[in-house]
């Protein structure tokens, strides 16, 4: 496959999946990012080319998004969790740390209350605690349920700035033109499956067991996630810390200059795993 430079792409094939994984080889502990809804892994190019390049970057499609086969089935979060765990032990990585922006977020949250020992930290951005959280304006949520934003550049900036807020109110064609750079738009069915996995699942009662060193990142104009959500969680996780920036849902990556320092930081400070 052609890869970008310094990384390597496959196919992992685990737990009755097929997924897309690219990784970036370097030193210490693994970062492993996941998604936001119906999007491929180089949506979140513009913040791996800003993180510390000597990080080791695991990335992948869930099935269905990006070059990873539709699922066969729906599948729930805890499914999803194992079937990371399982390819990370295919990929011979261990300890990880692990990033998760919206969508994405939900699945971090997931796989770090699976797997206590595992992930050593967690990074949470733009997200929430799934069903049981305070939510969008009913407007905005019904521009979510198609993934028509991902495969019509024009309609993808016509609403950029409604749906996602912060620099993307006046740079909606910046938006159009990150979701042009994935190498496949995803299936509808693909993005069905993911949206029923977010409907059935809440992490707010188990958010006091997860004992990772987490950072929750929000911005203060996202209109999907409104920004209470992000003061919930850090409430009721038992080690995190909370930054919140003027942006709004997608800054991590349209505005990566300033935000992947804050990311850099965190993984490298001192301090042990609760």
């Amino acid at each position: 496959m052609t890869a970008a430079p310094g990384f390597e792409e496959r196919y992992i094939a685990v737990g009755g999946q097929r997924l897309r994984v690219s990784i970036r080889s370097g030193i210490g502990v693994p970062l492993v990012l996941c998604n936001g809804i119906g999007a491929s892994y180089e949506v979140l190019s513009p913040l791996v080319d800003r993180l510390d390049p000597s990080t080791t970057v695991v990335r992948f499609d869930v099935p269905g998004a990006g070059g990873s086969p539709t699922s066969a089935l729906p599948y729930g979060f805890p499914y999803l969790a194992w079937v990371l765990g399982r390819m990370l032990t295919k990929l011979d990585i261990g300890v990880v740390d692990v990033l998760g922006l919206s969508w994405g977020g939900a699945l971090a949250q997931q796989f770090a209350f699976q797997n206590p020992r595992r992930c050593r930290r967690l990074i949470l951005a733009a997200t929430g605690t799934g069903a049981l959280m305070v939510p969008a304006h009913p407007r905005l949520l019904a521009k979510m349920l198609t993934p028509r934003r991902f495969s019509d550049p024009d309609y993808a900036a016509s609403i950029a700035g409604e749906l996602y807020g912060g620099t993307v109110r006046t740079h909606g064609n910046d938006v159009a033109q990150i979701f042009l750079e994935q190498l496949h738009a995803g299936s509808k069915i693909g993005y069905l499956h993911q949206l029923l996995a977010g409907a059935v699942w809440t992490s707010l009662p188990a958010l006091p067991a997860i004992r990772q060193q987490t950072l929750v990142v929000a911005g203060a104009d996202d209109p999907i996630i409104p920004v209470v959500n992000a003061r919930i969680m850090n409430r009721l996780l038992p080690h995190s810390t909370l930054h919140l920036h003027p942006g709004g849902h997608i800054d991590l990556v349209t505005n990566a200059t300033e935000l992947a320092p804050v990311i850099t930081a965190f993984l490298s400070s001192p301090g042990d795993r609760p």
